[in-house]
């Protein structure tokens, strides 16, 4: 017979539960929205440590302006105005490797550096040749906007280190900024995905689920996005740019 520890059933009205706890005396109003959302990931209570961290990691990508989730979002709201969860559906659909979506493969990469028995200096020398050879992109590295620093993944390691983690894994991706800077012979920004990638480790959150906490922190700031296209459009302005394009044979 097939199971799940997840959650009881809606016919089982006897009784509600989560993950093995009372999910009206045990969850609800016992936790908040953060430590719920970790409780129901690994089936572990967060720490305060662990807490701090993932609430700090749900917030850091809720916004960045006018994404193109968020124009798909904006856009997809002006043609149903009366259903939330569509444009919502639609802007999240934007998370992806290139938009914000790139710290389970950091996550895969770190994951595979700290089991790596030796200098981790060799195992990032090796992996960035490894990468360049295959032409594929490093996960976690790069922004074209933020071309020193990302300081989103400077706050995120700040409030990691004043919260107590261990550091293993914000080290090794450190380690592994600095081989692909000496490949490059420049600087190659380490960004956020990439300290994502590093602190979501250091609370033992799930590689395969990380980027889950991009895409959960996302509709929030989608909705806040939805809201205000209700009151302030500007998809007539998106249309007039539209209609500047010109059709060729």
């Amino acid at each position: 017979m097939a199971t799940t520890r997840i959650g009881t059933h809606m016919n089982d009205t006897s009784r509600l539960r989560m993950r093995g706890r009372d999910t009206l005396s045990e969850v609800v109003g016992e936790m908040t929205f953060t430590e719920g959302f970790y409780f129901i990931v690994t089936g572990r209570r967060p720490t305060d440590v662990q807490t701090r961290i993932l609430d700090a990691a749900l917030l850091i990508l809720m916004d960045h302006g006018l994404t193109p989730g968020a124009l798909v979002a904006r856009l997809v709201s002006d043609s149903n105005p009366d259903d939330v969860q569509i444009p919502l559906a639609a802007g999240i659909l934007m998370v992806g490797n290139r938009f914000a979506g790139t710290m389970s493969g950091a996550g895969r990469v770190l994951r595979d550096g700290m089991a790596f028995q030796g200098d981790k200096r060799v195992w990032a020398e090796h992996l960035v040749k490894d990468f360049k050879a295959s032409k594929r992109r490093i996960p976690g590295f790069g922004h074209q906007q933020y071309t020193v620093e990302d300081p989103r993944a400077e706050r995120l390691f700040s409030i990691a280190r004043d919260a107590g983690v261990k550091g293993d894994y914000i080290g090794l991706i450190k380690i592994l900024s600095s081989a692909i800077d000496d490949d490059a012979k420049r600087h190659v920004t380490l960004n956020v995905t990439g300290a994502l990638g590093a602190v979501l480790h250091e609370i033992d959150f799930p590689v395969d689920a990380m980027r889950a906490v991009a895409a959960v922190g996302r509709c929030a700031g989608l909705v806040g996005h939805i809201q205000e296209e209700r009151e302030n459009p500007i998809t007539p302005a998106l249309m007039a740019v539209g209609e500047t394009v010109s059709y060729q044979e």
